[in-house]
């Protein structure tokens, strides 16, 4: 692993906020009411105590040092995408890279039929937690039946003394196809667009961070909907390319993972936090060095082989000013 983030100087005047899908991370035990069977000991993919273990160490090598290149520090909040369950976040913040970097966590199961969550990890000294509550996206499937996804969360609190509203989501996915999808992503695009008009009914000049794997790109209607509709400032946009992304498939870069900000995180002022940039972590470490995949996220399963590796996305980040 790198040591090139040493000796960095920490910016007291700067926190980062970043978004991680950690691709499947389920504990070792068998629960009933998740489709975990795909992660047991005695499963085909062999999830054993070592491999858990690993991937822990190497997710918390990457989160702790996230925006570390322009903070000095690990990041104040960090949004999580597939998990399994409160423990495996406890066993994360727990784990080598994470111990001493005084996270918290918020979690709430959700209905998701692969029994996988969003959360948050936090700083406590940088983010002081006021509210946090779920929000269920109602979709259908074909026959009617109710199509279960993760629910959307969102945490309030203040970020060095500055109220900050959070919303962190993990749309559904493209699985049966783009356009045969879209109309769930829609249907989250829309219900997060409610949930920002709420926080502006009790303070129209609230201060919001949308955080999340959309499984949408900058440019695909969900994403310009929600930007466009709920006065968004979507960094990401620029950062998308032919030859970089936060997810690889079929050779081709995607950028689901994006950071939105309101657009008064633009708005100067000495003692209030402004935006000052936003990044794709895809740091050397965390890709393929060699084969015909070189460049592509260095992933713990491909399909049923172990690999050893991280996740299947890299995280996103955004570093905010005083």
């Amino acid at each position: 692993m790198t040591d090139s983030f040493e000796d960095i100087p920490v910016r007291d005047d700067m926190q980062t906020v970043a978004f991680y899908n950690l691709e499947n991370l389920f504990d070792l035990v068998d629960d009933q009411h998740t489709n975990d069977n795909d992660f047991l000991p005695i499963s085909v993919k062999k999830w054993t105590p070592k491999r858990y273990d690993n991937k822990l160490r190497k997710l918390g090598f990457a989160i702790s040092n996230i925006g570390r290149r322009e903070t000095g520090k690990h990041p104040a909040i960090v949004g999580l995408a597939e998990v399994e369950n409160a423990k495996v976040i406890e066993d994360l913040i727990a784990s080598k890279h994470l111990e001493s970097c005084n996270y918290n966590y918020i979690h709430y199961d959700s209905l998701d039929e692969r029994g996988i969550d969003v959360a948050l990890i936090y700083d406590t000294k940088a983010f002081e937690v006021t509210h946090s509550e779920t929000f269920t996206v109602h979709l259908t499937d074909d026959d009617g039946s109710p199509d279960y996804t993760r629910d959307i969360l969102l945490v309030s609190g203040f970020l060095d003394g500055e109220n900050v509203h959070v919303i962190a989501n993990h749309w559904s996915s493209r699985r049966e196809g783009e356009k045969e999808t879209e109309h769930k992503r829609m249907a989250s695009s829309d219900k997060v667009g409610e949930i920002i008009s709420s926080l502006r009914l009790e303070n129209e000049d609230a201060k919001i961070i949308v955080i999340g794997d959309f499984n949408d790109d900058p440019h695909s209607n969900s994403i310009k909907r929600l930007v466009d509709g709920s006065d968004l400032f979507n960094p990401m946009e620029t950062l998308r390319s032919f030859n970089r992304g936060t997810t690889k498939h079929n050779r081709q870069w995607n950028l689901f993972d994006q950071i939105f900000i309101s657009t008064n995180f633009f708005k100067t002022s000495d003692n209030l936090f402004e935006y000052s940039s936003a990044n794709i972590f895809d740091e050397d470490f965390l890709k393929l060095f060699n084969g015909k995949y070189k460049g592509a996220p260095f992933r713990t399963y491909v399909g049923k082989k172990y690999k050893g590796g991280y996740s299947d996305h890299f995280p996103v980040y955004a570093i905010f000013k005083k």
